[in-house]
């Protein structure tokens, strides 16, 4: 998703790179070795997309209690145990409190996006600032890079060929393309804002995992060499992303509410990010079932002990 950038960057983490209608399309990026970023699906749905995925998923629309993201590794010489990721406080800590978030309407325009990145990333500094208290743990606000125009990070250049947002902790920054997010969006309308706050709470759950050191261990696993733990550690991180991303959506469910349009147009966006059919090598974010999925589970169960994507079965994030 990013291009080279001296020193060598790793790849970012953020959603699956995929290109306009009618055709979903990986797009690989320009990256140092052993290491990628990438995600896709191939073709788009037809009319009855909502009840094909819904039952692919296996999951039902409001039962229960409920109703486009990559990072790039920091080279700060830290290290950080498999308990940090696996027993880290922040599942202990409950739901998230809600803060009242209101957003703006969306128009078309990219005036209108960042106005709405904006006010939604500062309900999701409130409201990550309040969990990280509960936990006892420091937390630093990330920074943000809301661009309409090409440029470059510590992680990489941008925008690469159908990406829209990634995360880049070597200087804790969220990038989210104003008109690329839409442009990658498979043709959603603006009304279906779910769709787009899904992107950011995404990349802020990258900034969750940073701050929590859940990012520097799955980094850790990934640089072990081969593919099969380097991929399934890739798969662990954007999973639980997804995951947070869910959870904070549903925690703000009385100021924004998710309709059942709202809801199925989400599912069907994470839904067709799948990497499923790319090769074993590439396939590091999870398929479209997993990465769909996990965004239920955060969305229904709320409490964060179900975004611990550390502990389950590798079948849990393929």
């Amino acid at each position: 998703m990013a291009g080279q950038y001296p020193p060598p960057p790793a790849p970012p983490y953020g959603p699956p790179a995929y290109g306009p209608p009618p055709q979903y399309r990986y797009v690989p990026a320009r990256r140092p070795p052993r290491r990628s970023a990438g995600g896709t699906i191939t073709g788009i749905f037809g009319g009855l997309t909502a009840v094909v995925v819904l039952g692919i998923l296996g999951f039902s629309l409001f039962g229960g209690e409920g109703g486009i993201g990559t990072h790039v590794r920091s080279a700060a010489p830290r290290t950080a145990s498999r308990s940090t990721a696996t027993d880290n406080k922040l599942y202990a800590t409950g739901a998230l409190t809600p803060v009242r978030c209101v957003l703006p309407g969306l128009v078309p325009g990219p005036a209108s996006m960042r106005r709405f990145m904006n006010v939604l990333s500062d309900c999701l500094d409130a409201s990550w600032s309040k969990q990280f208290k509960k936990a006892g743990m420091r937390f630093d606000t990330p920074n943000r890079v809301f661009w309409q125009t090409p440029g470059s990070s510590p992680c990489g250049s941008y925008p690469a060929p159908g990406a829209s947002a990634f995360y880049c902790p070597a200087n804790n920054t969220m990038y989210v393309g104003l008109t690329n997010v839409v442009e990658t969006s498979g043709g959603e309308p603006l009304s279906h804002y779910s769709v787009f706050a899904r992107v950011i709470a995404h990349e802020y759950g990258h900034h969750v995992q940073d701050r929590a050191g859940i990012l520097l261990y799955g980094d850790s696993e990934m640089e072990k060499g081969d593919t099969a733990t380097r991929t399934e550690a890739s798969r662990r991180i954007e999973l639980q992303a997804q995951c947070f991303a869910g959870t904070f959506l549903s925690s703000e469910r009385a100021t924004l509410p998710v309709t059942r349009a709202q809801y199925t147009a989400m599912i069907i966006d994470v839904r067709g990010r799948g990497d499923e059919r790319l090769p074993p090598d590439q396939r590091d974010h999870g398929s479209g079932r997993h990465y769909a999925g996990w965004v239920i589970a955060g969305f229904k169960g709320r409490d964060l002990s179900v975004c611990n994507t550390w502990t389950v079965p590798s079948s849990d994030v393929s």
